[in-house]
């Protein structure tokens, strides 16, 4: 459905844009990126059980577990789970062929992936990341194979995202040389475990670690939870009951009344209890240990990410494909009536998603290769600084990428009238399936405050030490400027222009929107701008001598939208950067209208704030419009095209009212 004919813009005196011909499988090359047979080996997996997608609107909650328990084990018999692992416990030894494989997975049932995730990602990723090789030896051929499931027990009621403050506790005892489990209260109850209800046998329990009399912040601790399918005695479990979404995983709450476990049980990595009982560790500051200790498990983000962002591909392709077969309207001068996808405003809906999902995957692929970089077990312990600056990329790309989801499936099921209701049609699944994504692995808020930290203290030597209070005192310590200055976006400030020569002679004030330069430019001073603003304020307000924890709490909104400003800035220089490596040619042509899309679109979704601080004219900014409107114009004749390009097997898109067959 290649377009043939030009496509000109709105304004009459520009020169014509050549017709786009876009192939599936070049495009197809460039998101799958160097995972493609991974990739591939997914696809055909989800296309044998299919009818999953089915039978869970219609299982009854038990039969269902059931059958996604039966797949989850059958993913790990398989050796699908263990490319991130390394080959001396029977894995790949490649995380980036994990992720790949994960995000690929995500195209089918959630469930099956929310649950391999528990087993392989957090269970066997703790193992792995918090262990030491006795325990590697021990457990993770088991875990990988699916023998042995497991939980991943952080999460309390009482503490959520405060995970420095969990209140359950792991008292060594010398006299038996034995580890005590305990749930003081019910605040402190483990809370939303998958695997917790039904299926888990072992528990990666995080709590409060006490040796000697002496506190010594969260540790990991190994805890038998069932053998046989008989809950241990000490340990107690409740289902958390029906859910929003995700039925096919059995959550669950879990209390230990004072539950022995061997010393041996401690993954101890960072610390360990000697065999005189003595507590030693090579990272002597309890907060710096705490955050090397999450820093390892990062993986967990950047597959919710990649995962949700598999999902809105799946929610963007059937409406598109339903744009392209309903017809509503008669369409002037003929008989006809008119395609979905032909009003300019079902283009001004869906074609931004897809090029929102083509930039997501462009940075979803960056945080990928840094994360293979960093934790590859073939490589060297990276410098905790490139820790610091990969788990704060992964914090800002999962936020983006599930509000993305959300956004798009929502917008997509609406693009799809009643029709999209239908919970046959896949998007009633999808939308309570992923709502989860924004808050698990990290509430996203809360995360994009750890990017801004990030960003106001540039990943130092003091970052470990900083709670709320502690980066106020930071930051009130400095120069602005020096805040500034380390910001990524000042080295180009210069390069931003405004507004462009409008003069009477009819100069073109379109001139220089579709330069990516210009875009991130845009992208840059905006970042920096607001990064400098909450420096600003923070030090003003400790000046002013008001109490630190006030002074961040007033300015919590500006924190929170330099951070997104930041992280959108990283996904267009992650699209830009992906479109210049391309060879010229069709495809680079392609991808590079879907660039300036999603670069323009959002310059334009905030151009209140361009207006304010005069980035832009009026003028300038009714021409970024225009030229959205003719990009998406552009693009529409290679809609299906791009929509195939995500290699969804048909079979498991479904939603054959609307795609057709």
């Amino acid at each position: 459905m290649a377009a043939t004919d030009a496509v000109r813009t709105t304004d009459p005196t520009r020169r014509a844009q050549p017709a786009l011909d876009a192939d599936p499988a070049a495009l197809r090359a460039v998101l799958d990126g160097p995972y493609a047979a991974v990739r591939d080996e997914v696809r055909a997996a989800l296309a044998e059980h299919t009818d999953l997608l089915d039978e869970q609107r219609d299982l009854p909650r038990a039969q269902l577990r059931r059958r996604v328990r039966d797949l989850v084990v059958e993913i790990g018999e398989r050796g699908q789970a263990a490319h991130g692992f390394p080959r001396s416990v029977g894995g790949g030894g490649d995380i980036g062929a994990s992720i790949a494989s994960f995000e690929t997975l995500a195209y089918g049932d959630l469930s099956v992936v929310v649950k391999s995730g528990v087993q392989f990602g957090l269970f066997g990723g703790a193992v792995l990341q918090l262990g030491t090789r006795a325990h590697h030896e021990r457990y993770l051929p088991d875990i990988l194979a699916g023998r042995l499931l497991g939980c991943f027990a952080m999460t309390e009621t009482g503490h959520g995202s405060n995970v420095q403050a969990l209140g359950t506790t792991a008292t060594y005892d010398p006299a038996t040389d034995e580890i005590v489990v305990r749930t003081p209260d019910d605040a402190s109850r483990k809370d939303y475990i998958g695997n917790a209800a039904e299926d888990g046998e072992l528990a990666v329990v995080f709590a409060q670690l006490e040796v000697g009399g002496e506190a010594h912040g969260v540790h990991a601790v190994l805890v038998p939870i069932r053998r046989d399918g008989e809950v241990l005695p000490g340990v107690r479990v409740e289902d958390c009951g029906t859910k929003l979404g995700l039925e096919g995983v059995d959550n669950g709450r879990l209390w230990f009344d004072d539950v022995r476990v061997p010393r041996a049980n401690l993954l101890d990595r960072f610390a360990q209890i000697d065999d005189d009982g003595t507590y030693r560790s090579s990272i002597e500051n309890p907060n710096r240990r705490f955050f090397t200790m999450l820093g390892t498990l990062v993986q967990g983000r950047v597959s919710v990410g990649g995962g949700a962002l598999a999902a809105s591909k799946v929610a963007i392709e059937i409406a598109v494909r339903y744009g392209l077969r309903r017809r509503q309207f008669e369409a002037p001068g003929t008989d006809d009536e008119t395609l979905l996808l032909d009003y300019g405003m079902h283009q001004r809906r869906l074609l931004p998603l897809v090029a929102r999902a083509y930039a997501l995957s462009a940075a979803q692929q960056e945080v990928a290769r840094q994360l293979h970089e960093v934790f590859s077990p073939d490589t060297p312990e990276a410098p905790e600084r490139d820790v610091r600056a990969l788990e704060s990329r992964a914090a800002g790309q999962k936020a983006l990428a599930t509000w993305h989801a959300t956004h798009a499936i929502q917008e997509c099921r609406e693009a799809c009238g009643g029709a999209g209701y239908l919970s046959a049609n896949r998007f009633a699944a999808l939308k309570a399936d992923t709502d989860v994504f924004t808050t698990f692995e990290g509430d996203n808020h809360v995360l994009l405050q750890l990017v801004a930290k990030g960003l106001l203290t540039d990943y130092s030597s003091s970052f470990e030490d900083l709670d709320q209070r502690g980066m106020v005192r930071f930051v009130a310590g400095l120069a602005v400027d020096t805040v500034v200055e380390r910001t990524a976006a000042h080295q180009l400030l210069e390069r931003i222009r405004d507004v462009l020569p409008t003069g009477r002679d009819g100069a073109d004030t379109d001139a220089g929107l579709l330069d990516p330069d210009y875009h991130l430019a845009m992208l840059r001073f905006r970042e920096e701008h607001q990064v400098a603003g909450v420096a600003r304020r923070l030090k003003a307000g400790v000046d002013a001598g008001r109490p630190p924890g006030e002074v961040f709490n007033d300015v919590q909104d500006h924190v929170i939208a330099a951070a997104r400003s930041h992280v959108e800035r990283l996904v267009v220089e992650a699209f830009v950067a992906q479109v210049r490596a391309q060879p010229e040619g069709p495809t680079r042509e392609v991808l590079g209208a879907l660039c300036d899309l999603h670069a323009l679109v959002t310059i334009e979704a905030d151009r209140g704030w361009f207006l304010e601080h005069g980035r832009l004219s009026a003028p300038r900014s009714k021409a970024i419009t225009r030229e959205v409107t003719a990009l998406l114009r552009r693009l529409r004749p290679v809609a299906l095209e791009l929509v195939e390009a995500f290699g969804i097997p048909p079979e498991v898109l479904g939603a054959r009212d609307l795609v057709g067959p």
